[in-house]
C-alpha cells in the first residue's frame, strides 16, 4: 500500500505527464488528479495551499513535495520511496 498521492494538473502539461511516470514507476496506482483547467475553484485552493501558480503540484499524504523537478531531486535523493510507504509520508 502507499501513501495517496494528489497532483494538481492541467491537460496539456508536460511536466504533469513525467510526474505521473515517475510516480507509476514507484509503484503508484492511484493518483488523485486534480485539473486546475476544468475547475477555477482548485486552481485557487493549489494557489492558496501551494503559494504557487505552476502545475504540477504534487502531495503525497498531507506532504506538499512541489513540482516535477522537486519530485525527481526526491527521487535521486533516495527519498521519494521512502514516503510512498504507507505512513512514511513526512521528509
Amino acid at each position: 500500500m502507499t501513501t495517496p498521492v494528489r497532483m494538481y494538473s492541467t491537460a496539456v502539461c508536460p511536466f504533469c505527464v513525467m510526474a505521473e511516470r515517475l510516480l507509476r514507476s514507484k509503484g503508484v496506482a492511484e493518483i488523485e488528479k486534480v485539473r486546475i483547467d476544468l475547475d477555477p475553484a482548485a486552481r485557487q485552493d493549489m494557489m492558496s495551499r501551494t503559494g504557487r501558480r505552476t502545475v504540477p503540484q504534487i502531495y503525497i499524504g498531507e506532504h506538499h513535495v512541489g513540482g516535477y523537478d522537486d519530485l525527481a531531486a526526491l527521487d535521486r535523493a533516495g527519498k521519494l520511496t521512502p514516503m510512498l510507504s504507507a505512513g512514511e509520508a513526512s521528509a
